[in-house]
């Protein structure tokens, strides 16, 4: 029930002009970013494998990579502190290093690294915004990739060059790009909080959006599920 009441919702906003929508579309761009140049190419066999990205809000970012192709789970957490601070309250005071991420774990023949960058960049956040997304403030809603390899560091870091020369946004780009340590899951009332409460205000005007347009951007990309 809730699932159908989110697709609905999600009808809705597909249905309006752009413009509508263009207060809360997080990239400069009203056509998706291009490709990753430095990409690698689709895997030849199925698998698994995780990314972690932190772009505000987790309810957000969680959302829009559950309804990405290839992506098999999607979940949220905190990333950049220690365990024991690993608490929603403790995170929400700024002081913990923690910022608020989801992890995505991926199927890496149906969707490349560079594709998920590409998604993160054009709908799910706005990178030129530091230590803040929308209307919540404070490092804990700093745009960061915390790379889990080697071969995601140099995907990552030769994106973000690749926008940066290319002036893609009118403001420098302020996401991180560092290490993972560890990543720890968020309470399970964070866990899948759109599809639970598509209704809630908050969500109808910040996060509902990156949905649809995800959808009218990616639409090879875009799963309804």
């Amino acid at each position: 029930m809730l699932r159908l009441s989110l697709r609905r919702l999600l009808r809705t906003l597909g249905a309006l002009p752009l413009i509508a929508l263009s207060a809360c579309t997080p990239s400069d761009a009203a056509t998706p970013l291009p490709n990753a140049l430095a990409d690698t190419p689709l895997a030849t066999a199925k698998g698994a494998e995780t990314a972690a990205l932190a772009g505000g809000c987790f309810w957000g970012v969680q959302a829009v990579f559950q309804h990405v192709k290839g992506v098999t789970r999607v979940i949220s957490g905190y990333s950049g502190g220690a365990k024991e601070t690993a608490e929603y309250y403790k995170v929400s005071s700024g002081t913990t290093g923690h910022a608020e991420s989801v992890q995505i774990t991926y199927d890496p023949s149906r969707i490349t690294y560079g594709q998920l960058l590409r998604v993160f960049f054009s709908v799910a956040h706005d990178p030129t915004e530091l230590n803040r997304q929308g209307p919540d403030t404070g490092p804990q809603y700093r745009s960061a990739i915390f790379y889990v390899n080697a071969e995601q560091k140099r995907v990552a870091q030769a994106y973000i060059a690749q926008l940066d020369a290319a002036r893609t946004f009118s403001r420098p780009l302020a996401t991180q790009v560092v290490p993972l340590q560890a990543f720890y899951p968020a309470e399970e009332y964070h866990q899948d909080y759109v599809v639970k409460n598509p209704y809630q205000p908050y969500i109808v005007i910040n996060d509902l959006p990156k949905i649809a347009n995800l959808q009218r951007q990616f639409p090879n990309l875009y799963t309804g599920k």
